[in-house]
Formats: C-alpha cells, sequence, structure tokens
C-alpha cells in the first residue's frame, strides 16, 4: 500500500480454502479485507505455473545447470486432434492459418501436420451457395484431408482460423479428443548436469545454487550424480516417476519421515525445503511481465515470506 500498487501477482494464492466469512480472525481474512479496503486486486498463478515447462522448474533447472530438460510426468488429456478436408489449391493457405492459431505444436516441433489426398462428393439444396460445381448436382473434387493437434485452450481460435479460411459454405470437419500426454505440461522435469559429480559434491551445489539453509537427503547410494529430477513445492507423489526416469537424484520438498524410505536405496532424495524450491518465482514471475507489458510499474517485493526459521 505504502508503493501505491494497485495490484499484487504471487505464485501461491492467499486462499487456500473458500472463505465462508470474513470478520478479520485469521491472516488470510485479514490481507482480504485489507485488499478489498484499499481497492488492491491479488492475483495467484500457483499450479499453472507450477505445471508449465517454463515455470517454476524450468527455473531451479536453470539454477542447477541441467540441460536436457523435459517434464517428468507429463498430463494427459490436454490435446485434441483437427481433421478437416479441403480443395488442393486453398490446402497450404489453410494450413498456415491453423499453425498460426497454435496448431500443429508437437515437443520440440512445430507446425506439424498430416495430409493424405483423396477426393470428395457433395450435392448442395437450392438454398446452397457452393464454392465449386452446381447446385443440385453431385460434385467430385480433389481435397486434401488435413490433420493436426492443438493444445485445448486454443480451441476457438482453431476454430476461427478453419472457417474464416476454408473455402466452402459448409465445412467439413471432425474433432478428436486425445488421450497423449502433452510434453510441455505437467508435473517436475528432469534433465542432465554437464559432467557427472561426485554424489556430496552435489548436494553441496544444491544447497549453495538453490540457497538453501539445509539439505535432508537419503543415504548417498552412488559416488557420481549426472540425471537429477526436480520438482518445485510438495513432490513426493512424484518419486515414482523419478525412479522410473532413470534419475540419480531428486531435487523436492515436503517429504514425510517414512517416505523417505520409499527410496529404496534407488534414488537420492533431496528435500532443501518448499520455500527454499520456489524462491525464485517472483523473478520468473517478474521477467514474464516485463516481457509481455513493458508500460508496467513493476516492484520486485523485498518481503521474507518463508514461515520457517532454523536453528543451528
Amino acid at each position: 500500500m505504502s508503493t501505491g500498487c494497485n495490484l499484487i501477482i504471487t505464485h501461491h494464492p492467499i486462499v487456500f480454502k473458500g472463505l465462508k466469512k470474513l470478520n478479520g480472525k485469521n491472516y488470510v481474512e485479514r490481507v482480504v479485507l485489507k485488499a478489498i479496503k484499499n481497492n488492491i486486486a491479488l492475483y495467484a498463478i500457483h499450479t499453472n505455473l507450477d505445471a508449465i515447462h517454463t515455470g517454476v522448474n524450468a527455473r531451479i533447472c536453470e539454477r542447477l545447470g541441467l540441460t536436457g530438460t523435459k517434464v517428468l510426468s507429463p498430463k494427459p488429456g490436454l490435446l485434441k486432434k483437427l481433421v478437416t478436408y479441403c480443395p488442393q489449391a486453398q490446402a497450404e493457405q489453410l494450413r498456415s492459418a491453423l499453425f498460426y492459431a497454435g496448431g500443429g505444436n508437437i515437443g520440440n516441433y512445430s507446425e506439424c501436420s498430416f495430409n493424405a489426398d483423396g477426393f470428395g462428393t457433395f450435392k448442395g439444396n437450392e438454398d446452397s451457395d457452393p464454392f465449386v460445381g452446381e447446385k443440385g448436382v453431385r460434385h467430385r473434387e480433389s481435397e486434401v484431408r488435413i490433420e493436426m493437434v492443438y493444445p485445448t485452450q486454443v480451441e476457438r481460435k482453431i476454430l476461427v482460423a478453419l472457417f474464416e479460411n476454408h473455402p466452402y459454405e459448409e465445412v467439413a470437419y471432425d474433432i478428436y479428443k486425445l488421450e497423449n500426454k502433452h510434453q510441455l505440461v505437467g508435473s517436475g522435469m528432469v534433465g542432465w548436469l554437464e559432467y557427472d559429480m561426485d554424489a556430496y559434491d552435489f548436494l553441496h551445489l544444491v544447497k549453495d545454487r538453490m540457497q538453501a539453509k539445509v539439505v535432508r537427503h537419503t543415504g548417498v547410494i552412488t559416488k557420481r550424480i549426472k540425471k537429477v529430477a526436480v520438482c518445485g513445492g510438495s513432490g513426493s507423489f512424484l518419486l515414482k516417476d523419478a525412479m522410473a526416469a532413470g534419475a540419480d537424484a531428486f531435487i523436492t520438498a515436503d517429504f514425510k519421515y517414512h517416505e523417505f524410505f520409499d527410496a529404496e536405496e534407488k534414488i537420492i532424495i533431496a528435500d532443501i525445503g518448499h520455500f527454499e524450491t520456489e524462491q525464485f518465482t517472483s523473478n520468473l514471475l517478474l521477467e514474464i511481465i516485463q516481457k509481455k507489458f513493458t508500460n508496467f510499474a513493476i516492484r520486485l517485493t523485498e518481503q521474507n515470506t518463508n514461515p520457517i526459521n532454523y536453528l543451528f
């Protein structure tokens, strides 16, 4: 309030559970009340920033110097496939429009599509206005079957591009929901160190690069570390994924006592603290906002919000 800001953007939301009343009995209610009274908007980017491949986990990988990174546990149900049929002469224009709308991206590749030549038939009624052929007469046209994958969030743009760039009065198309996993969205990340490291040297590197006060870890069962899995915040649910990926170490937070046994001497678990894994997210948000909104006046908080203190 003292800086005159009217929008606070955070990673963690202040409200984790539904508010049934606002009377200032706890810190959550007091913050919300103060924001309302001072016309300050609260905007949280939590699990979506956790899940995107350029988000929280990417920043951890960057600080640890990991290369060849990919999402550790990709999320299914976020992709669809468009199939449509277009005359040969207009196919390239339509493909380009669909690519521009966000279609055809698969992992590190863009403008991906499958195309098969064939022919379509149709007969327009008296109210039709056919692009080719005549009303009341069956017409046969050489066409291209175009297929491409797209993420569900751009479906509206895909359909707009389809209808605006397809020459036919009635566009024939199909949309399929896919079970494929979205390789750029999901939980955790895994990558490689540039050179394999001594396990203890690696743990010291993690402590230093992540500015962690302490590192709770399982026994060192391998002398060298090369492949590393990470998850910002509470990541114990990804332990099996980290092991299946062949990671030598898993950097995360909030492991419970008995969960450390689940490593079964197959991987090194390094718990560096919830705040510590996510503390650089504010810088990430700053960079995103500065790039997207060059005319915004932005202040990066200097407040340490970690509720945990350490006695050495």
